[in-house]
């Protein structure tokens, strides 16, 4: 395991409160949730202020002073007297899940036992910054396909609800003997129009019993295994999680977090469930003394190069900088994928709506077509 570079400021304490006006109500026990860009830019300034050499407590207190009133400033209000009363700043941040995960307080603590703090915060920030990225990367692509989706969708409803019972009305005064595919699509009209919350209840169901049953082990399982297996989302999912596992694992192990409680934060925070006992399994061979690349590898979810890179990288004492590395090519990789999708998904769209546009004209002047040809075998 690499050893953490040497250097850095000590994490001191001490220094005058900043005022800033009446200090918020404090808000022990409740789990409040801030922002990645907040939490980013709080780690990113508490870096600086630990590498120009200021105390700990001043540091807080002057970011707390700069704060807008809200339930970060209230976190890190309490944040700031656990450690003015002698608590180490990890245990503090620990006192607050909602804001600090286990793999932000275990750094931290991490650089307050190597005298590093300012070089840990800078890397954790670095690592929050890229996440982040890759995250905003995959949901601004997925914009346009959701947008035009549910546009797709409106407008079918649209001529559904409006337009093919006007041409109902018109069959049944001219006695047009209809198909069955018009007969199946004015059914359809008449059960939006009469009967549509029907539709919007059984929507709501089937939604509620899929999250129902996603949130349970099993279907947790089911799911996250589903996800890999699909098609064309597949590959991509299975990117995602490699290159956040291999990013987790190698900023821990780099900022000298012990090797197995690196493995517990990546397994809570894999974020799929077959990525999880992959980790499990690499935890009880590295208790067993065997290597990481070897369970891996039998998990099926990771690439025989990443499984060849963690190889190598046990075997250099640089398993670190293979992880990262193996997550900058795959964030690479989840960034080319995303654009396929994208490109793929439009045109499928694209034939959807065509196609069941195509389908309602032709039902629709079916029956018209009928009623033609009979006036012309009549002529």
């Amino acid at each position: 395991m690499p050893k953490v570079p040497s250097g850095g400021k000590s994490a001191a304490r001490g220094g005058p409160r900043p005022t800033a006006g009446p200090a918020p109500a404090r808000r022990s026990g409740r789990r409040v949730r801030v922002s990645g860009r907040a939490l980013t830019q709080f780690t990113t300034q508490l870096s600086t202020l630990q590498d120009a050499g200021l105390p700990i407590v001043r540091s807080l207190k002057i970011l707390e002073g700069q704060m807008e009133r809200g339930p970060f400033k209230a976190v890190l209000g309490e944040v700031t007297e656990e450690v003015e009363s002698g608590a180490p700043l990890s245990e503090a941040l620990a006192k607050h899940p909602g804001v600090f995960d286990g793999l932000y307080t275990n750094m931290v603590k991490a650089g307050e036992a190597g005298g590093v703090l300012d070089v840990i915060l800078a890397r954790l920030a670095g690592f929050m910054e890229k996440t982040a990225r890759l995250k905003k990367r995959i949901q601004g692509a997925m914009i346009y396909p959701a947008v035009v989706f549910t546009v797709t969708m409106a407008i079918l409803m649209l001529i559904m609800i409006f337009v093919v019972p006007k041409f109902e009305t018109v069959f049944t005064q001219l006695q047009v003997e209809k198909p069955a595919l018009t007969q199946m699509l004015q059914d359809f009209s008449a059960f939006l129009v009469e009967s549509w919350y029907v539709l919007v209840l059984v929507i709501v169901v089937l939604y509620a019993g899929i999250r129902g049953f996603a949130g349970t082990a099993v279907g947790r399982r089911f799911f996250d295994r589903l996800k890999l297996g699909l098609p064309i989302v597949g590959p991509l999912v299975q990117r995602i999680v490699v290159a956040r596992f291999a990013r987790t694992f190698g900023t821990l192990i780099a900022s000298g977090v012990p090797i197995l409680e690196a493995l517990d934060i990546c397994q809570h925070t894999a974020g799929n469930s077959v990525m999880e006992n992959a980790l499990i399994k690499v935890r009880e061979s590295i208790s067993e003394g065997g290597t990481i690349a070897e369970p891996l590898g039998a998990s099926g979810i990771v690439d025989d190069i990443v499984v060849n890179m963690v190889d190598v990288g046990e075997e250099t004492g640089e398993l670190d900088k293979m992880l990262i590395r193996v997550a900058d090519n795959y964030d690479e990789e989840v960034d080319v994928s995303v654009g396929s999708l994208v490109s793929i998904i439009e045109p499928i769209l694209i034939v959807f709506l065509g196609g069941a546009v195509f389908l309602i004209v032709l039902g629709l002047f079916l029956p018209l077509l009928t009623l033609i040809q009979s006036m012309e075998s009549r002529v």
